[in-house]
């Protein structure tokens, strides 16, 4: 299905995005794709988690520590691991680290530093930090070669069927969920870095924040997230179709294939 197909009727409160990066040594020409509906940016909703566990390696120097909590932070997108490294090492180290590795520059946000799935994003954005992170594992960066192996390990409802989409059942995946109280969308976002050898790399990025207005369920969600319940469930209901549409249609951008570059 195309980029239009799939946002032409989206509602007016809607807001997605998605971006694709193909590049490396010994392959194809460089190839780039996005697409906006709505928003500029929006918060990361955790998609970021990989990129954070990876400049923290360089900050803690027990690397069993690092590894304590970069791992479920990654592996089972655990908020409490996350946020061991996030205030132990700050906001602003970790945001500058990555910006001094990849080029993207992030801030945090400006009510409350401290929550991490608050920073704001664009899928091009992210599309480069993770084509960062990918590349330097296959060049033999050990933090980064580690997280891209804890990705491919991400498995169940957290992948949101994003190998399916990316016809790749060893991809690596993140994704990120969350609808914050002050908010009457649903933010459901992924990324996805399908395997190519090499120090090549493929990435696609999809970023949704769809319209959850009903009281009664936005009353229910906030309950079950308050009782540290799953939620993922809803999350699917609401964007798991147009999330997998919009990271197949990147992907087709791409030339990416299940057996290579097209």
């Amino acid at each position: 299905m195309s980029f239009n197909e799939l946002l032409r009727d989206l509602d007016v409160s809607a807001s997605v995005q998605a971006a694709g990066i193909r590049r490396g040594y010994g392959g194809p020409p460089a190839r780039q794709v996005s697409v906006r509906s709505g928003m500029a940016r929006l918060r990361c909703a955790s998609l970021l988690k990989p990129l954070y566990a990876w400049v923290s390696a360089d900050h803690v120097a027990d690397a069993e520590r690092w590894r304590r909590h970069a791992e479920p932070a990654v592996v089972i997108s655990s908020n409490a691991d996350t946020l061991s490294l996030w205030l132990a090492i700050g906001p602003g180290v970790i945001l500058d680290d990555i910006r001094r590795r990849t080029g993207v520059a992030w801030s945090p946000p400006n009510g409350d530093p401290s929550r991490f799935g608050s920073v704001e994003v664009a899928a091009d954005e992210v599309a480069t930090a993770y084509a960062v992170l990918a590349q330097a594992g296959a060049a033999g960066d050990p933090a980064a070669a580690t997280v891209m192996e804890w990705m491919r390990q991400v498995e169940g409802p957290q992948t949101f069927g994003v190998r399916e989409a990316a016809r790749s059942p060893e991809a690596a995946v993140k994704c990120g969920w969350y609808g914050a109280p002050d908010e009457t969308c649903l933010r459901t976002h992924a990324v996805t870095v399908p395997p190519r050898g090499g120090t090549r790399t493929t990435v696609a990025v999809a970023l949704t924040a769809l319209p959850y207005t009903g009281p009664r369920e936005r009353a229910v969600y906030q309950e079950q997230v308050n009782e540290g319940l799953s939620v993922e469930a809803e999350h699917e209901k609401v964007s798991g179709a147009l999330l997998r549409g919009l990271l197949a249609a990147t992907l087709a951008e791409l030339g990416h294939s299940p057996g290579g570059d097209a």
